[in-house]
């Protein structure tokens, strides 16, 4: 079973979108045995699409030159650590009502036409499917699912978009007011997904 744990908090310490993914992921490895994680830090920053990403992405792999490879090379390797993932699990606070702009520029970096999800007559299909993913949320004032949420429809449909739609929330919520409640309830959230659901294998097959 491998996990691949995205955290997009800006807080190297006391963030809670980091504690919750660390207890969810502690959870699934005392109810699934052994299990191979993988870490993407988006703190350590990520970089932004700009004009020579663009033209080395809509060039053809075949005839890519060196340079444009090494512009492609970030990006290929979160694609292929994603694919090569069983669980995903991301930890993300809200900022201004949406997502932090590194995992907004992670998400710009893995969509990636023939990687990721190819166009077809009937519009575009994901290809990275048979994959789970529990999305912590945090949010101090920001209840999840309200009307001014805009980060946890927007993950849904971005994670969508690339195949991956068996998908879970965890929502730490409102923690500038009721910190010790929200965050007993995001427990008990997990608690109930991890354990009282069926054990997983790889690739969810």
């Amino acid at each position: 079973m491998k996990v691949l744990e995205i955290s997009a908090s800006g807080r190297r310490h006391d963030s809670t979108s980091r504690m919750l993914t660390a207890e969810l992921i502690a959870a699934l490895e005392s109810r699934h045995d052994v299990i191979d994680v993988a870490r993407r830090d988006l703190a350590d920053n990520v970089p932004f699409v700009n004009d020579a990403w663009i033209a080395a992405n809509f060039t053809a792999e075949e005839t890519r030159s060196a340079e444009q490879r090494d512009t492609l090379a970030y990006s290929d390797a979160l694609v292929s650590e994603l694919r090569d993932a069983d669980i995903i699990v991301m930890g993300v606070p809200v900022y201004n009502f949406s997502i932090p702009a590194v995992l907004k520029a992670w998400i710009d970096m893995i969509s990636r036409a023939r990687l990721t999800f190819r166009y077809t007559e009937n519009g575009p299909v994901g290809l990275l499917q048979d994959k789970k993913a529990y999305i912590v949320v945090a949010s101090g004032g920001v209840p999840v699912g309200s009307d001014y949420d805009f980060a946890t429809p927007y993950l849904r449909h971005a994670l969508a978009f690339v195949g991956i739609t068996d998908i879970e929330f965890i929502a730490a919520e409102q923690l500038n007011s009721k910190r010790d409640e929200s965050l007993d309830a995001a427990r008990v959230q997990i608690a109930d997904l991890v354990y009282t659901t069926p054990r997983l294998v790889g690739n969810l097959a």
